[in-house]
């Protein structure tokens, strides 16, 4: 039998005096409502209520119990309370993870306005180069960039992910500007880690493939860190074009090479299954499209 049940129907045969009253709120046989009462007592070794024929009346162990019935009763109607109200209302924590330099540019200042719009919602936002496992890791949702390989996961397409070329003013008087992808094994490439494990930087139409760039003295698995090696005048640094576009709009570093620039990836928001996302989740995927669908270029 159902423990929880056996423990509600002895809370009701106390409360309403009878066991007949207490199987009328549960729409049970009155003999079905003493045998709840009779397992609760033969697993606690027991007896929790004497009867006549004329009353009922608790032991002393089954006051003990009853105080510890209604307590645990109560923690499952209010669990049971807390998560149907998830299922009605956005709110909770949402984890998500993302490409650091997608994360910090494009996707930190829009969490701040869904914040606004839901304020009953929190966000823990996990920024890094690596691709996570959803489920293992607890994530509500994580944004990719590229070929996506895990098919058990939802798929929402968002915009593309474009890169650019760049070097500061001061880096290019030094070693000069580079008018082809050839040029740039005589230049210092910052070499962006998750990048070289998959061969190097791969530009178009050149007549040298690039995969063996670069050989850099800087290499890091942060784009932000690249991004600063580069305002420094180190070197050449191949990234996300919305970390670096404010960076050419002030003269802080000039673009290079743009029509050699690899082709724009394709970016997801990718969750686990479900066939009644949490309002948290749906919200924010309502969001996201609105803000950063196919159609926003």
């Amino acid at each position: 039998m159902d423990r929880l049940l056996s423990m509600a129907v002895f809370v009701a045969t106390v409360d309403k005096g009878s066991l007949s009253a207490a199987a009328e709120v549960f729409n049970i046989s009155p003999p079905m409502a003493g045998k709840h009462i009779r397992q609760l007592e033969e697993r606690l070794g027991a007896r929790l209520l004497t009867r006549t024929t004329r009353r009922q009346s608790l032991t002393e162990p089954g006051r003990l119990y009853l105080e510890q019935c209604r307590l645990i009763l109560d923690q499952v109607q209010a669990a049971e309370s807390g998560a149907a109200q998830l299922r009605s209302t956005a709110k909770g924590k949402l984890r998500i993870n993302a490409p650091v330099s997608l994360g910090t540019v494009v996707l930190a200042p829009a969490l701040t306005r869904f914040l606004e719009l839901q304020p009953e919602v929190q966000v823990e936002l996990i920024l890094n180069d690596r691709v996570v496992d959803i489920i293992d890791e607890g994530f509500d949702l994580a944004f990719r960039i590229g070929k996506l390989t895990d098919s058990a996961l939802v798929a929402r397409r968002l915009g593309d992910y474009r890169v650019m070329i760049c070097a500061a003013p001061a880096y290019l008087r030094r070693h000069g500007t580079p008018r082809h992808p050839d040029e740039l094994s005589e230049h210092q490439c910052l070499g962006f880690t998750h990048w070289s494990k998959k061969g190097g930087w791969a530009l178009g139409r050149s007549e040298t493939p690039a995969r063996g760039w670069p050989v850099s003295r800087f290499q890091s698995n942060n784009s932000l860190a690249l991004r600063m090696a580069a305002l420094e005048g180190f070197g050449i640094v191949m990234q996300h074009a919305a970390m670096l576009a404010d960076d050419v709009a002030a003269g802080r570093l000039v673009e290079l090479l743009p029509a050699y620039c690899p082709p724009p990836r394709q970016v997801h928001m990718v969750y686990p299954r479900d066939r009644q996302p949490l309002p948290k989740l749906s919200r924010f995927l309502e969001f996201a499209l609105a803000e950063f669908g196919p159609d926003k270029g």
